[in-house]
């Protein structure tokens, strides 16, 4: 499909921003053969970026913008990518992904394995209970940590069975969107 879409050509000179987020975005979703077609550079070149990207660390908190970012692309990225597209330590990655109970999507962690199919972790009748009993009312966030699941487990799990949040926890949660929003 890459060939299809992206002509070959090579590009020489100095990495431009927009290359270097272009080459960022597609690190782990897919191969340096494919970035390097997109990208119109050669592998090599790719290959010499991504082991740079290796090299640079960032220290300090996070913005709401990396957490998002992060958010959006944790569950199908490895650590160490990820650590190179963010310019942190594999150990600063998973902290806020526990932080933010993130999980691996079942598919990449199978693709990972070399494995065929993953057993789903089935929810118990006790863990059922506790959903249906606090979804109404608890952060998805704080149930994921309770029932030791990632939030899209819990969000997916209510979803089915037709769970709905309360006005006054909605009315809670928009009021924490905008003081988040805000704080910085």
């Amino acid at each position: 499909m890459a060939e299809k879409l992206f002509p070959q050509g090579t590009r020489t000179g100095p990495w431009t921003a927009d290359e270097m987020l272009a080459l960022k975005k597609y690190l782990g979703a897919t191969t340096p053969e494919v970035i390097a077609r997109i990208l119109g550079r050669t592998v090599d070149e790719v290959d010499r970026q991504i082991m740079d990207l290796g090299r640079i660390t960032r220290d300090g908190g996070w913005t709401r913008d990396e957490v998002a970012e992060l958010k959006r692309v944790y569950g199908t990225r490895t650590e160490e990518d990820l650590s190179r597209i963010f310019g942190r330590r594999v150990s600063e990655i998973r902290a806020i992904a526990d932080e933010y109970a993130l999980a691996k999507d079942k598919a990449f962690t199978r693709k990972l394995r070399g494995e065929a199919s993953t057993k789903m972790p089935r929810w118990t009748d006790a863990e059922l209970e506790i959903l249906k009993s606090d979804y109404e009312t608890v952060s998805n966030l704080d149930l994921a940590r309770k029932l030791k699941r990632s939030v899209k487990s819990v969000v997916s799990k209510a979803h089915n069975l037709g769970l709905k949040k309360s006005t006054e926890r909605l009315r809670a949660m928009g009021r924490e969107n905008v003081s988040l929003r805000y704080r910085d």
